[in-house]
C-alpha cells in the first residue's frame, strides 16, 4: 500500500462554501489585526470554488456585513441586484392569490437583501481567501476522518485517484492526501458524509431533534428581457402539491435577463409516488409561471437537499478537535428560506474560538465557547422565532399548518408565542406502504417548459469517471428489491431528481440499477431512503456537477 504524505496546518476546514470560506478569511483577519500567523486551508470537492453550490438565491446580507464591510465597493457579485419587489403567491391548479405583506411579520419581507448566483458570491468571497494566505485545493474531496490517539479529531484524508471499478489501481494511481491541523471545521453541506460519521462517533445529536431536510430543485432560464424585472422576488406555495406534502417554489429575477427558479419539497413527504421533480415540471406549468418562461430558455439545472430541522435540530457543534459549521449542522430558516447569513456567521463564529485556543497553545481540544456563542448569537435569536413553522405545517398540512405557523411566527414578533418546541420525524420514517397510497399520474414534458431528468442532469455539466467504486454504496443489495419495491413502490426511482436509481428486468428477475454517473450530489437518496440502507461517500476528486452560475 501507498505511504500517503500528509501536511500540516493550524486550521484544516472541508468545504469551500459560505461557511468555510468565511471561517478562513475571519481566520487570517484576526492573525493579521493581532501580528501573528495562523495557516489555513480548505479542501472542496467540486472541480472549483462553486462548482457544487447551488441556492436559489436570495440572501441576507447580515454576516457579509460583518466580514468584509465594503463588499459592496469591492467587485462582489452579490451587489449588482438588491430585492426590489417581493410577492408570495397562493396557487391553485389555474389560478394565483397573493398574500398582502400585512399579514406577514416584517422578517419575512426581503428588506435590504440581494439576488444572485451562490456559487458566484463563493468564488469571490475564494478570491478574498486567498489575497489573506488561505490554500484552497479543488477537486480534492474529503474522503476519511483522522484521528489522533487519544480519540481527538487529528485532520482529514483526500480521497485516492485512479482507483478502477473493481478496487484495483488505475495507471493513474495516487493515494490521497493526509491534511493535519489543530483543529478541523467541517463544512460539507446538508447531510455531509464525514459529518454523519462525526455525529454518530461523539454523540453529536444527543437530546436534539432528528435534522429533517427539503430537496430543491432549480433552473436558471434566459428570458424575454420585456419580462423581467430585475430584483422582482416571487414565492409560491399550494399547487401542485396536496396538503399530505409541502414546500413550493420560488422565481427570483436577477441579473442579465435571467431567472432562478426552482421548487423545494419537504422530504417528509408520504406518498411513496410522490416525485419532487415531477412535481417541479408540473409548477413550471402553471400559467402564472410558464408566462415568464414562454420565449425563454433553460440554460442550467440542479439539486440539492436543504437543512429544515432548525433550532431543535442543531447538534453539539463542537468535539475534541473539531466543529461543525454551516450546513453541516444545519442554520437555514426555513419560513424565509436563507441560510447563507448564518451559516457564515456560524463559521466566524468558530474561527474567533479556534484562533483564540491556538494562540493559547491548545490544539484537538473541544471549542466549547463557539458552540456558547452560537447560542449566544442572532443566529439562534432568529432561528427560535420560527422554531415551530416546519413541525406545524408538516403535521397539519400546507393549509391549516401555515395558518398555525403564521400565527405561531406573529407571537413571537411580540415576543410571545407557544410555550413548547414541537418535535421532528426522521424524513425516512414517514412513507406511506404502496397498498394503502394513490399513485400519482405525471404529464409527459413537452421540451419547451418542462423536461425529463437525463435531459436535465446533461445541463448540470455532471461527469463521473466511469471506472471507479460506485459512490453511492448499499449496505444491502438485496433491500431494494425485497423491502423498497414490494412495500414502497421502489420511491429510490422517484425521489432521485437524476434518474441514478432504476429498477430493471434482467433474466426474469428485478434489479436495482444505480447510473452512479448521473448523480448531481443532491443526497436525497441517503435521506429519505426508508431502510436507510444507501450511503452517499464521495467519488473520485472533480466529480458531479459542475454549476456556472448557480
Amino acid at each position: 500500500m501507498s505511504e500517503r504524505e500528509s501536511m500540516p496546518y493550524d486550521v484544516v476546514i472541508v468545504g469551500a462554501g459560505p461557511a468555510g470560506l468565511s471561517a478562513a478569511i475571519r481566520l487570517k483577519q484576526l492573525a493579521t489585526e493581532a501580528g501573528s500567523e495562523i495557516s489555513v486551508c480548505i479542501l472542496e470537492k467540486g472541480s472549483e470554488v462553486g462548482a457544487h453550490i447551488l441556492s436559489g438565491a436570495v440572501i441576507d446580507p447580515k454576516a457579509l456585513d460583518e466580514l468584509l464591510p465594503n463588499w459592496r465597493d469591492d467587485g462582489c457579485p452579490l451587489a449588482t441586484v438588491p430585492v426590489t419587489k417581493n410577492e408570495h403567491w397562493v396557487l391553485t391548479k389555474n389560478k394565483k392569490f397573493a398574500i398582502p405583506h400585512l399579514t406577514t411579520p416584517g422578517f419575512m419581507h426581503n428588506k435590504g437583501t440581494y439576488t444572485g448566483s451562490l456559487g458566484n458570491l463563493c468564488r469571490w468571497l475564494a478570491g478574498k481567501a486567498e489575497e489573506l494566505g488561505v490554500e484552497i485545493f479543488p477537486g480534492f474531496p474529503a474522503a476519511e476522518i483522522l484521528y489522533n490517539d487519544d480519540g481527538s479529531v487529528k485532520g482529514v484524508a483526500t480521497g485516492d485517484m485512479g482507483v478502477a471499478r473493481d478496487g484495483s489501481h488505475r495507471g493513474d494511481y495516487q493515494p490521497g492526501m493526509e491534511l493535519h491541523g489543530k483543529y478541523t471545521f467541517f463544512a460539507e453541506g446538508a447531510r455531509g458524509s464525514l459529518t454523519k460519521q462525526l455525529k454518530r462517533q461523539f454523540h453529536l445529536e444527543e437530546g436534539r431533534q432528528p435534522q429533517v431536510y427539503g430537496i430543491g430543485i432549480k433552473e436558471l432560464w434566459d428570458i424575454d428581457p420585456d419580462k423581467h424585472e430585475p430584483g422582482r422576488v416571487i414565492h409560491s406555495q399550494g399547487w401542485p402539491l396536496d396538503d399530505d406534502s409541502w414546500g413550493g417554489g420560488f422565481l427570483y429575477h436577477q441579473d442579465n435577463n435571467q431567472v432562478a427558479l426552482g421548487f423545494v419539497v419537504a422530504l417528509s413527504y408520504r406518498n411513496p409516488y410522490l416525485s419532487p421533480f415531477e412535481e417541479f415540471q408540473r409548477w413550471k406549468q402553471h400559467p402564472a409561471i410558464r408566462e415568464f418562461l414562454e420565449g425563454g430558455k433553460r440554460v442550467s439545472y440542479g439539486a440539492r437537499a436543504i437543512n429544515e430541522g432548525g433550532y431543535q435540530s442543531i447538534p453539539q457543534l463542537a468535539f475534541p478537535g473539531g466543529a461543525l459549521i454551516g450546513c453541516s449542522a444545519g442554520f437555514v430558516n426555513v419560513p424565509r428560506i436563507k441560510g447563507t447569513h448564518t451559516a457564515m456567521k456560524s463559521g466566524m463564529l468558530a474561527a474567533e474560538s479556534a484562533f483564540a485556543a491556538i494562540g493559547a497553545e491548545r490544539a484537538a481540544d473541544t471549542l466549547q465557547d463557539y458552540d456558547d456563542a452560537l447560542h449566544a448569537s442572532w443566529v439562534a435569536d432568529e432561528l427560535k422565532m420560527v422554531r415551530n413553522v416546519q413541525p406545524l405545517v408538516d403535521k397539519w398540512g400546507g393549509t391549516i399548518g401555515t395558518l398555525l405557523a403564521g400565527t405561531d411566527m406573529w407571537m413571537r414578533n411580540f415576543r410571545i408565542g407557544l410555550p413548547f418546541t414541537m418535535k421532528h420525524h426522521a424524513d425516512h420514517t414517514t412513507l406511506t406502504r404502496r397498498d394503502l397510497a394513490t399513485p400519482i399520474e405525471y404529464p409527459k414534458p413537452d421540451g419547451v417548459i418542462s423536461f425529463d431528468r437525463l435531459g436535465s442532469v446533461f445541463v448540470s455539466n455532471t461527469n463521473h469517471e466511469e471506472d471507479q467504486p460506485i459512490h453511492l454504496t448499499l449496505k444491502d443489495a438485496a433491500i431494494p428489491t425485497t423491502v423498497n419495491l414490494p412495500e414502497f413502490a421502489g420511491p429510490e426511482q422517484r425521489y432521485c431528481p437524476a434518474g441514478v436509481y432504476e429498477f430493471v428486468e434482467e433474466g426474469g428477475a428485478t434489479r436495482l440499477q444505480i447510473n452512479a454517473q448521473n448523480c448531481v450530489h443532491c443526497k436525497t437518496c441517503d435521506i429519505k431512503d426508508p431502510t436507510q440502507n444507501i450511503n452517499w461517500v464521495t467519488p473520485e476528486g472533480g466529480g458531479g456537477p459542475n454549476y456556472p452560475n448557480m
